[in-house]
């Protein structure tokens, strides 16, 4: 599998709006709205990991949640959290790498719509062990990534729902995957992957 180039985040976020961006999406992600119902969950501690607009972050704060959001980007980070304060929530916005975590606590839901399919192959244990030690025992990570049934190759890494299930049993149970869409700005909307993973 060769490595994939993906973009400077932070010089991203300083070069674009948000708006533009292809995993913008204002609303709260139907895929996740959908788990908190199965999953009875509407309050509780919350990290969105690679948060970039923020915009999953608000909704869930407005929801009840009490939210940390994560990403590599400074300047994603200080934009979402403009937005935020603009809506009058607390929600605690920091700049982070899930690879290199300086997290010190631990949270009843994490939620990653977007960082994990990024990171470099050989790394992918390292993000298992690290989201696991986040999370609290019998605690959930709601996973979304690109599909196996995404055209191309350009972009993130594409998954089968049974690599989902290699790549996390040590640490998770694999509660449900479903082939869904990413909800955002590209026509047609990418195939993606909606995994509840329950920590073991």
């Amino acid at each position: 599998m060769t490595a994939r180039e993906f973009p400077n985040w932070e010089a991203l976020y300083q070069e674009k709006s948000v708006e533009t961006m292809p995993w913008f999406n204002p609303d709260l992600d139907p895929d996740v709205e959908e788990a908190l119902i199965v999953l009875d969950l509407n309050s509780g501690t919350l990290l969105d990991l690679g948060t970039g607009p923020g915009t999953q972050a608000i909704a869930l704060a407005e929801r009840g949640f009490q939210v940390i959001a994560t990403d590599l980007s400074e300047t994603a980070i200080r934009q979402a959290a403009e937005k935020a304060a603009e809506k009058g929530l607390e929600i605690s916005f920091r700049q982070d790498d899930i690879l290199n975590s300086h997290l010190d606590r631990s949270f009843d839901l994490i939620l990653d719509r977007g960082c994990f399919h990024v990171l470099p192959p050989q790394r992918r244990e390292d993000y298992v062990q690290t989201v696991a030690n986040l999370l609290k025992p019998k605690k959930y990570l709601l996973l979304k990534c690109f599909s196996q049934q995404q055209p191309g190759e350009q972009g993130p890494y594409r998954f089968t729902p049974e690599e989902i299930q290699q790549i996390f049993t040590q640490r998770f149970h694999l509660r449900s995957v479903a082939q869904t869409v990413y909800q955002g700005t590209l026509d047609p909307l990418p195939k993606a992957l909606f995994c509840i993973l329950e920590k073991r």
